[in-house]
């Protein structure tokens, strides 16, 4: 992103949707990579005898996603830890969100985490893969599903982040419930400036017993 831009701390009573917000971020990012995935109601969740590695049956590129800009909110719920998040998310034509990616990072941490988001429905003992450029692949673990979204997640250490800022592109791998490999490349050009940048917006909220 261009140009000098003051961000100012919202404190107090906020609207219900940046609460919910604050309050989604700091149960995702919560979460522990190596829990197992929330069932969800079709096979792609059932457990699959060991030895039986099944192989996609095809590949599809996922070409109707619209990719927004790289955005860096913050957010300090109570007296809890500053948590960032610099994400990007496409979308499809009927505005429903397709994709998002987060690089999540918590006041005093070491490394950073990594969540994709991806629509229900994919086939869960494959994780997500990530390439940067033309780089080696990262993996990414499904742990968590809500009604609507899946959360693949794992940790994005310094040589991740370094590999982020220097590349034009991440190259995303889903394979859904057919057992066809899903493929969309989104860009990297703005992420190294707006990953170090300040936020575009910072949220303080006290949560009342």
């Amino acid at each position: 992103m261009s140009g000098s831009h003051r961000t100012e701390p919202r404190r107090g009573p906020i609207c219900a949707s940046a609460t919910y917000a604050v309050l989604l971020l700091a149960a995702v990012a919560s979460v522990t990579f190596a829990q197992p995935v929330a069932s969800q109601h079709n096979s792609a969740a059932a457990p699959k005898p060991a030895g039986t590695e099944i192989a996609p049956r095809g590949q599809r590129e996922v070409k109707d996603i619209v990719y927004g800009d790289w955005k860096k909110l913050c957010f300090k719920p109570g007296g809890a830890k500053m948590i960032c998040r610099t994400s990007i998310a496409g979308t499809f034509a009927t505005g429903q969100m397709a994709v998002r990616v987060d690089i999540v990072e918590r006041e005093g941490d070491g490394n950073a985490r990594l969540q994709v988001f991806s629509p229900v429905g994919m086939y869960l003992p494959k994780p997500v893969k990530l390439t940067i450029d033309q780089g080696e692949p990262h993996s990414a673990p499904y742990t968590w599903c809500l009604t609507n979204a899946c959360i693949a997640g794992a940790v994005a250490d310094p040589k991740m982040l370094k590999e982020m800022a220097s590349g034009q592109t991440v190259r995303l791998e889903f394979v859904d419930s057919s057992l066809l490999t899903l493929t969309t490349s989104l860009p990297l050009g703005q992420f190294a400036s707006v990953h170090k940048g300040a936020p575009a917006q910072t949220f303080e909220q006290d949560i009342d017993e």
